[in-house]
C-alpha cells in the first residue's frame, strides 16, 4: 500500500470513488461534479481541496479528501470531507492508514481541530471513530442549503 498526495491525473479514479460512496450512502444520482471540476478546483492557483490517495498495485483504492476551514474559537482547522475505501479493500487497514495520514497532516499544520460528518447508520465508521478517540457531537445537527433551496430563498427576498 502506498499513500501519497493526489495529482490531476488521479481525478478520474477519485471521481469513481466519490460515485461509489454516493451509492453506499443511498444517493447514487447525487454526484454532479466532473473530473474536470476536480482538476480545476483541486489543482488551480488557489486549491479548494487536497487529497491523499491510497494505491495498491498501482490502482487507487482509497482517498481522503480534505480542505481548510477557520474556526472563530480554534483558528485554522481541517475538514475531512470524505474518506473512501473501495468495497473490496475494506477491512484491510487502508481506511485506518488514510485516517492516520489526515491526523498527521493536521499535526504538521498545527491545527487545533479536525472535523468531519458521519451518517448515524454507518455503525462501523461510528465505532471506528469513537475507538480512535474522536467525539461524536450528539447535540449538533448538520445544516445545509442545496442549490434549489438557495434559489428559493433568494426569490423570496
Amino acid at each position: 500500500m502506498n499513500i501519497r498526495k493526489g495529482n490531476p491525473e488521479d481525478m478520474k479514479s477519485v471521481l469513481g470513488l466519490i460515485q461509489e460512496l454516493a451509492i453506499f450512502e443511498k444517493e447514487p444520482d447525487a454526484v454532479v461534479i466532473t473530473e474536470e471540476d476536480l482538476i480545476r478546483d483541486g489543482f488551480g492557483e488557489k486549491p479548494l481541496f487536497h487529497v491523499f490517495v491510497a494505491e495498491v498495485e498501482e490502482e487507487i483504492v482509497g482517498i481522503a479528501l480534505y480542505y481548510y476551514r477557520y474556526s472563530t474559537w480554534k483558528g485554522k482547522t481541517i475538514h475531512l470531507e470524505d474518506l473512501i475505501v473501495k468495497e473490496k479493500m475494506r477491512g484491510t487497514g487502508l481506511g485506518s492508514a488514510l485516517y492516520a495520514e489526515i491526523m498527521k497532516q493536521g499535526k504538521r499544520d498545527n491545527v487545533r481541530r479536525i472535523e468531519w460528518n458521519v451518517l448515524d447508520w454507518n455503525t462501523p465508521a461510528v465505532n471506528f471513530y469513537k475507538s480512535s478517540g474522536a467525539r461524536i457531537l450528539e447535540d449538533w445537527q448538520v445544516v445545509q442549503m442545496d442549490e434549489a433551496g438557495i434559489n428559493s430563498f433568494l426569490e423570496k427576498l
